[in-house]
């Protein structure tokens, strides 16, 4: 009886891997990128203590300690094993992760997945089936983006490691850039992709001037440096943003006769005036931080296509909605935003 019973579970995860094959190749491909890192990780304390890395590396290691604690302590967010391991990438990209939209639309690719629900990317510890993915999405004739990842977040779900990438940034920037994730840990609704890379992006934001003016005062150089280049993002998100209401208004005056001719010619024109027209916003920032900071805007001769302007819409179309409601419901008390948000919004 039980050699039966064991014959058709087998019988059952066979039909079950046939039929997702893509699926379970996928996952299968992710857990070996995951677990390699986590294998390949080392405690933070070990590295502190090891004098065989720089104090400068050190320092960034132990800065990236002290924002947690303030994200925990003084924003609320959820605790978390997350920053407690270090991985050196030796100068390599880790992830990348692919985005898609249709040629004369601004409506991105979905992919599905089980228990985390439905992305408009997808990413991929390698680069081959990455590029096999790309190819095949631009066979269906669909407008295509790959770009390296900094960090990703497993939403709590395994402790995330500190990436050497990370000690790159500016304090700014990295401050950003830890809270953000451990925001993804503590709130990340299913199904609402734009919602919750909004909501960290609005969290990163705050939680890192907080983070400045708490440790270096509201005049150092740091605090203003991140300030400028806060401020110079604003600018350059809202020209992006009005852009994407161009191409959407273009897209929208297509006919079904439309000649594919026109529309590409007048589709590339247009994004051709929003890259170019870039170069009239102002930039505060020292040079030492544009240095440092990654730039986001696309470089002219490799233009953007509407892949890109998804992005926009997915990580920054939502700021002023977050600003507003913590501002003006709340009164600028993070910590009962953030209770009301839990409250509201069922998290993984």
């Amino acid at each position: 009886m039980l050699k039966k019973i064991g014959l058709v579970i087998v019988g059952v995860l066979v039909i079950l891997i046939v039929w997702q094959w893509e699926l379970v190749s996928y996952g299968w491909m992710q857990a070996k990128g995951q677990l390699h890192i986590l294998w390949n990780t080392q405690p933070v304390a070990d590295v502190l203590a090891n004098p065989a890395y720089p104090d400068s590396l050190k320092k960034k290691i132990e800065l990236i300690r002290e924002i947690k604690r303030f994200a925990l302590d003084s924003l609320g967010l959820d605790q978390s094993g997350s920053y407690e391991s270090f991985y050196d990438q030796q100068g390599k990209p880790i992830l990348w992760v692919v985005t898609a939209a249709q040629p004369y639309q601004l409506i991105a690719r979905q992919w599905h997945f089980p228990i985390l629900g439905t992305f408009s990317y997808k990413g991929f510890f390698e680069k081959d089936r990455a590029d096999s993915t790309v190819a095949d999405l631009k066979r269906e004739g669909l407008d295509t983006r790959t770009g390296e990842v900094s960090a990703w977040s497993t939403l709590g779900f395994l402790d995330d490691p500190i990436l050497s990438s990370f000690l790159d940034r500016p304090e700014g920037s990295l401050a950003e850039l830890i809270i953000h994730e451990l925001t993804h840990g503590t709130l990340f609704v299913k199904n609402s992709l734009e919602y919750n890379e909004n909501l960290a992006d609005f969290v990163g934001e705050y939680g890192a001037l907080r983070f400045l003016a708490q440790k270096y005062g509201k005049t150092s150089v740091q605090y203003q440096n991140y300030l400028a280049t806060k401020a110079f993002y604003e600018r350059y998100d809202e020209h992006i943003l009005r852009g994407t209401r161009m191409l959407d208004s273009l897209y929208k005056s297509f006919k079904p006769a439309t000649p594919v001719v026109v529309k590409d010619s007048l589709k590339w024109k247009t994004i051709r005036q929003i890259v170019d027209s870039s170069d009239t916003l102002t930039d505060q920032r020292s040079k030492a931080s544009t240095r440092s900071v990654k730039k986001r805007q696309p470089a002219k001769l490799n233009l953007p296509n509407n892949a890109y302007f998804i992005g926009y819409l997915t990580y920054r179309k939502q700021q002023n909605r977050f600003r507003q409601e913590f501002e003006k419901q709340f009164g600028g008390d993070f910590k009962k935003y953030l209770t009301y948000l839990k409250q509201t919004y069922p998290s993984l």
